[in-house]
C-alpha cells in the first residue's frame, strides 16, 4: 500500500511486474488489512481485505466491494492457511470467525479485553490463537478455549497444520492431534488401527490375544494398516515411528493383496524428516508441511543453508535432480576457498565429473565475480552448452576465446553474436585483426556484408589487401546504382583496379566496354529521347534499328566488334518486326549475307501478307521469290486476294 492508499500487487517474485489494483477510496489509514492469495479466490486474482470504519472492503484488480458490515471497527484480521476462513478482532474485544466470502458466521467469542492482541494467528485451520503480553489464548471452533502463560517475549508463526511459538531459547509446535494418531492412542480406543497396534504388542509378548485382535478387525484390516502408516508420518519420536510402521507391516502379513507403495513412501519420508530434524540441521518439519513444501523445495532449503552433503544424499535417495546441489556447492567452495586455482579447479571437476551434462556456466560466473578470472576460464572449458559458454566469456571480456569457442561449436548464430559484439566494441582495424586468422568468421562476415553492409565489406577487403574482391564490390555497386553518371564513375574505379592485376586483363576490358556502352547509351537517350541505359549491345542495336538509327547501329557494331552474324540476325529481326521491307532489301543487297537465305521464308511471308490482306506486300514477296514452286503458291494467293 502506497502513501495515498493505492494497492499494488506483485504475484511473481521471479519476474516481478507490479500491477495497480482497484482504487480503495480510503482517506485515512485502515484499522487492519489482510491478503488472500490468488489460488484461494474465485476470481483467481489476489484479493485484499481492508478494515475501515465499521466495515470491510474487498479489493481486487478490477473493483472494490463494501461488505456493509456493522460489527467493526476490526483492529486485527487474519486469513486461514487454506484461504477459506477469516478471523476478526473487534474493538469491543470480540473474536469473530467468518467464511472468506462473508456468507457464513462460523464462531463468536468474547475475550473481555478491549486491548487488541499483539498477534492474531491461525493454528492450522482448526483454531485461532491470540497473544497478549505473557498470555496466549487458543480459541476452538465451538467457543472452547485454553490459555498458556509465557514469561519471555514470544512470536507466533502460523503453519498449515499448526502454529510455532518462537521464544529466545526454543521453538515449540502447537497443533491439533492428527486424527490418525488420536484414533490409535486415545484412551480406551477400539478402532481397527488401535486394535492392530495392540495386536503387535501382544505378538511381541507371545500372547495368543494377538490372533484374536487380528481376527476381530479382519474386514477393516486394510484401513487399519493405512491408518498406522499415516500416524507414523505425524509422529516426531523415533520409537513411535518404528512401532507404528512395525504394526502396519505386521498387519500386511495377514492380507492377500495390499499395495505397499504407500508404506515404502512413508518409510522414505520419515527417514528424510528425521534427517532434517536432527539438531545439527535444525529444520523441525512436520509431515503435512513436508507434503506442502515438496522434496525439491526442501533440498533447495538445505542447499541455501549450506548443508550440501545432506541435500545431495536426500536428492539421490528421493531420485530428485542433484544439479543445483552440486552447482551451489561448487560456488560456495569458490567463495570460501583460498586454495590455488588449479587445485580448486581439479577438485570441482573431479566432484562434478560423475554428472555428465552439468552446466559449469554459473560456477564459472561465480569464480569471475570473485576475481578468479583464470579459474573461470578453465571451468568454462568443461561447459557443454556453447551458448552459455560464449555468453559468459563475452561478459568476462575474453573476446578471442569466446570467438574460438563459438567457431568450435559450429553454430553460425553464435559466431555472428560474437562478431557483432566485437564490431560494436573494437575500433575497425582491431576488429578486422581479431577475425583475420579465423576463416569461418571471415566467411560469415563476408556473407553478412554482401547483404547488409557493402561499406564494411570494402573496408574488410581493403585492410586484407584483397583488391580484386574490393573491385568486385565496387562493380556490383555500379550496376546497382540508379544514376547512370554514378554507374560510369564506379565502373571506371573498378576497371582501374582490374587493370593493375595481370590476371584480370579480360575483366578490365569487359568493364571498359561496359563503361563505353553506357556513355553511348546516354548519348542515344539525349538524341532519340528513348530509354537505352541498361541494355546489352545486341539490344541497343535492335532498338536503334527499330527507330531508324541505322548509322548508329552500324557504329555500335564497329565500336564493340559485334560479329557479323549476330549483327545481321539482330537487324533482320528488327526490320521484319517493323515491316521495313525496303531497308531489309538494302541489307540483303549490301553484301553477301553471312547468315544465308531461307527459301521457306518467302512462303511464310506470303502467307502472312495474305492473312493481312496486304496485296502490295504479297506482290513484293512474289517479285523477289526465285523458287518456281513457292512462286506458284504465291500466285494462287495473289489471285484470291485480287478477285475478292
Amino acid at each position: 500500500m502506497t502513501g495515498n492508499y493505492q494497492l499494488i500487487s506483485v504475484t511473481n517474485f521471479d519476474e516481478p511486474r507490479p500491477k495497480p489494483m482497484a482504487e480503495t477510496g480510503l482517506i485515512e489509514l485502515p484499522h487492519s488489512w489482510a491478503v488472500i492469495p490468488p489460488q484461494y479466490t474465485l476470481s483467481r486474482h489476489v484479493e485484499v481485505l481492508i478494515a475501515t470504519g465499521s466495515t470491510i472492503l474487498v479489493v481486487d484488480s478490477k473493483e472494490t466491494q463494501d461488505q456493509m458490515l456493522q460489527q467493526g471497527p476490526f483492529t486485527k484480521m487474519e486469513v486461514s492457511p487454506n484461504g477459506k476462513f477469516l478471523a476478526l478482532f473487534t474493538c469491543d474485544g470480540k473474536l469473530w470467525v467468518v467464511s472468506a466470502d462473508f456468507q457464513k458466521n462460523l464462531s463468536e467469542y468474547a475475550t473481555k479485553s478491549k486491548i487488541p492482541p499483539q498477534q492474531l494467528v491461525w493454528c492450522g485451520t482448526d483454531s485461532v490463537v491470540l497473544y497478549w503480553d505473557k498470555i496466549v489464548l487458543m480459541v476452538g471452533p465451538f467457543g472452547d478455549w485454553i490459555k498458556f502463560s509465557y514469561e519471555d517475549p514470544i512470536f507466533l508463526a502460523s503453519e498449515v497444520d499448526g502454529m510455532r511459538i518462537i521464544s529466545n531459547d526454543k521453538c515449540e509446535l502447537l497443533q491439533k492431534v492428527p486424527a490418525a494418531n488420536e484414533e490409535i492412542f486415545k484412551i480406551g480406543s477400539t478402532s481397527p488401527a488401535a486394535m492392530l497396534y495392540d495386536a503387535l504388542d501382544h505378538y511381541e509378548r507371545k500372547s495368543p490375544k494377538a490372533d484374536e485382535n487380528i481376527r476381530s478387525i479382519r474386514p477393516e484390516l486394510i484401513d487399519a494398516v493405512d491408518c498406522c502408516v499415516e500416524a507414523a508420518g505425524f509422529e516426531f519420536h523415533h520409537h513411535y515411528q518404528r512401532s507404528l510402521l512395525k504394526a502396519a507391516s505386521f498387519g500386511k502379513c495377514f492380507l492377500d493383496h495390499y499395495n505397499s507403495d504407500r508404506f515404502v513412501d512413508m518409510a522414505q519420508t520419515i527417514r528424510v524428516l528425521n534427517a532434517v530434524r536432527y539438531y545439527t540441521i535444525g529444520i523441525p518439519l512436520t509431515y503435512a508441511q513436508y507434503k506442502r513444501l515438496t522434496p525439491e523445495a526442501l533440498v533447495d532449503r538445505l542447499v541455501h543453508r549450506n548443508h550440501h552433503l545432506l541435500a545431495f544424499r536426500i536428492a539421490e535417495y528421493l531420485r530428485v535432480r542433484t544439479d543445483k546441489v552440486l552447482i551451489h556447492w561448487a560456488c560456495s567452495k569458490i567463495k570460501a576457498s583460498s586454495e590455488d586455482e588449479d587445485v580448486l579447479c581439479r577438485a570441482i571437476v573431479e566432484k562434478l565429473a560423475k554428472k555428465p551434462g552439468l552446466s559449469y556456466a554459473e560456477i564459472a560466473k561465480t569464480a569471475y565475480d570473485s576475481g578468479q578470472t583464470r579459474l573461470a576460464t578453465k571451468l568454462l572449458d568443461y561447459e557443454s552448452k556453447a551458448a552459455d559458454q560464449v555468453q559468459l566469456l563475452l561478459s568476462m571480456q575474453e573476446d578471442e576465446t569466446a570467438l574460438i569457442k563459438a567457431i568450435e561449436s559450429g553454430d553460425t548464430d553464435m559466431v555472428y553474436l560474437v562478431i557483432f559484439h566485437l564490431k560494436r566494441k573494437l575500433p575497425l582495424g582491431e576488429f578486422f585483426r581479431a577475425i583475420n586468422n579465423k576463416p569461418l568468421a571471415c566467411s560469415l562476415l563476408e556473407v553478412y556484408c554482401k547483404e547488409q553492409d557493402k561499406e564494411l565489406l570494402k573496408d574488410f577487403y581493403y585492410q586484407d589487401d584483397r583488391r580484386i574482391e574490393s573491385a568486385n564490390v565496387i562493380l556490383s555497386e555500379g550496376f546497382d546504382a540508379s544514376s547512370a553518371t554514378e554507374r560510369i564513375s564506379k565502373l571506371k574505379v573498378a576497371g582501374k583496379t582490374y587493370h593493375e592485376d595481370r590476371d584480370s586483363v579480360l575483366v578490365a576490358t569487359a568493364v571498359e566496354d561496359a563503361s563505353r556502352l553506357l556513355q553511348f547509351q546516354i548519348q542515344l537517350e539525349k538524341d532519340i529521347h528513348q530509354t537505352f541505359v541498361g541494355l546489352s549491345v545486341s539490344e541497343t542495336i535492335y532498338k536503334c534499328t527499330t527507330f531508324g538509327q541505322h548509322a548508329k547501329a552500324t557504329k555500335l557494331k564497329t565500336d564493340f566488334k559485334a560479329p557479323d552474324k549476330r549483327f545481321w540476325w539482330v537487324k533482320l529481326r528488327a526490320l521484319v518486326e517493323m515491316r521495313d521491307w525496303e531497308n531489309l532489301e538494302k541489307l540483303a543487297k549490301s553484301k553477301k549475307s553471312p547468315i544465308g537465305y531461307e527459301i521457306g521464308a518467302f512462303k511464310e511471308a506470303g502467307e502472312q501478307a495474305f492473312l493481312n490482306k496486304d496485296v502490295e506486300g504479297l506482290r513484293l514477296v512474289r517479285a523477289k521469290c526465285t523458287n518456281h514452286i513457292v512462286a506458284q503458291e504465291l500466285d494462287s494467293l495473289l489471285a484470291q486476294l485480287t478477285t475478292k
